[in-house]
C-alpha cells in the first residue's frame, strides 16, 4: 500500500505528465500501455537472473527485478490516478481490503 506521501508524489507525477502531454484519451491509453511495457521489463530482468538467454547469460540480479517491479507499481499508480474521478488512494485501499478479505488475511 502506498503511503500518503507516496500518493502526493504520484499526483505530482500525474500533474507533470498532464502539463507535458495533456490528458486526452490517447494519452491515457499511452499511460496504460506504459504499464505493459514496464511489466515486460520485469520479465526481461527475471529471465536475465535465470541466464535463460544463452547470448546474454546471467545479465540481471534480483535487485534489478525489484527495481523493475517498483517501476510497475509507480506506473500503475500513475495510471490509476490518471483515470480515477475519485481518490486513487481510497480506490487502492478498498481493492486491497477486498483481496485480503477474500483470502482471509489482514
Amino acid at each position: 500500500m502506498l503511503s500518503t506521501d507516496q500518493w502526493t508524489t504520484i499526483r505530482s507525477l500525474v500533474a507533470w505528465l498532464d502539463s507535458e502531454n495533456g490528458r486526452s484519451q490517447h494519452e491515457i491509453s499511452m499511460r496504460l500501455l506504459k504499464l505493459v511495457e514496464e511489466a515486460g521489463e520485469v520479465a526481461q530482468a527475471y529471465i536475465g537472473t535465470q541466464g535463460q538467454n544463452p547470448r546474454k547469460g546471467h545479465s540481471h540480479t534480483t535487485d534489478d527485478v525489484a527495481a523493475e517491479l517498483c517501476d510497475v507499481i509507480v506506473t500503475a499508480a500513475v495510471a490509476l490516478a490518471s483515470i480515477s474521478d475519485g481518490d486513487p488512494a481510497a480506490i487502492m485501499d478498498a481493492k486491497l481490503k477486498r483481496i485480503a478479505d477474500r483470502v482471509g488475511v489482514q
